[in-house]
């Protein structure tokens, strides 16, 4: 009765043994699954330099679009300047044919 006992007790130890382990179709689920995580890991760096990229690029386009415009900010500025400049010359002239017509008109 013990040798039987014992007979089943390693028989079940066994059993539960092998069954533990991983059989070959498992290990190549595994590594199956593992090449999968890698490409999408190998993608997903792709995708995240192309990102970027184009980050890179959008700031580059818009360091560009901030100079033009500060560069015609500038020129409209110095329009500006000049107009006003043109301004006070013509207020002076005027004043100065003013001037002179009222004295023409007291002779």
């Amino acid at each position: 009765m013990k040798k039987v006992i014992l007979v089943i007790s390693m028989m079940l130890v066994v059993g539960i043994a092998l069954g533990g382990c991983a059989t070959k179709g498992d290990l190549e689920a595994v590594e199956a699954r593992e090449k999968a995580m890698a490409a999408k890991a190998d993608q997903a760096a792709q995708d995240a330099e192309e990102a970027k990229l184009a980050a890179d690029e959008a700031i580059m386009k818009a360091n560009e679009a901030i100079e033009r415009a500060e560069e015609a900010e500038q020129r409209a500025n110095e329009r500006e300047r000049l107009a006003a400049e043109k301004e006070r010359l013509a207020e002076e002239k005027a004043k100065a044919a003013d001037e002179k017509f009222q004295q023409s008109m007291k002779k």
